[in-house]
C-alpha cells in the first residue's frame, strides 16, 4: 500500500495543471533559469460569459523550473487587472448585485488550496461594472489585490 501512495499523488498533481484564461495574450520572461523554463508574467484575457463586449486582461506571475513546468509550483499572489468595453456593453443575464459581488472567473495557482479569482460588483449609482481580481490561499489569504472597472454606458 506504501508504494502506491506516491504514484497516487503524481496521478493527482498531473491531472490538476491548472486551467488556463480564454486567451493568452502574450508573456515575458523575469528569471533566466539554466537548464529549466524561466519565470515569466504572462498576459491573459477573461471575457465576462454575462456582459458583453467586457473584456478583462490579467497580469499575473508564472514561477518556472521544472516544478512549474508540470504544474507543481505555486505562483505568486500578485497580478493586476484592466477591463475595457470591447464595443456597446450589454448585460446579457442576471448578474448579482449584492455586497458580495460574483465570482466571474478562476483559476489554479498551485496543485491544491490556491486560486487567483475575478470577481465583479455593481455600482448602481454610477452605472459601473467593478472587477477586483484576488487570491485565495489556504491558511492566511493574500492581501493582494487589482482594481478596474467599466461603465455600462458612455457618458
Amino acid at each position: 500500500m506504501r508504494s502506491l501512495i506516491p504514484g497516487l499523488l503524481l496521478l493527482i498533481a498531473m491531472t490538476a495543471v491548472p486551467a488556463h484564461a480564454q486567451e493568452r495574450i502574450g508573456e515575458v520572461d523575469t528569471t533566466w533559469r539554466l537548464a529549466s523554463p524561466d519565470d515569466r508574467v504572462v498576459v491573459e484575457r477573461y471575457d465576462d460569459p454575462k456582459v458583453e463586449n467586457a473584456s478583462c486582461y490579467v497580469s499575473r506571475a508564472e514561477t518556472g523550473g521544472w516544478s512549474g513546468w508540470v504544474g507543481l509550483a505555486e505562483d505568486p499572489s500578485r497580478f493586476s487587472i484592466a477591463c475595457r468595453a470591447t464595443g456597446p456593453v450589454r448585460i446579457l443575464e442576471e448578474i448579482e448585485t449584492g455586497p458580495e459581488g460574483e465570482l466571474v472567473f478562476s483559476e489554479r495557482t498551485s496543485v491544491l488550496f490556491k486560486q487567483m479569482r475575478v470577481s465583479r460588483f455593481l455600482d448602481e449609482e454610477k452605472g459601473v461594472l467593478v472587477y477586483l481580481v484576488w487570491s485565495t490561499k489556504l491558511i492566511d489569504g493574500s492581501p493582494y489585490n487589482s482594481v478596474t472597472a467599466i461603465p455600462l454606458s458612455e457618458p
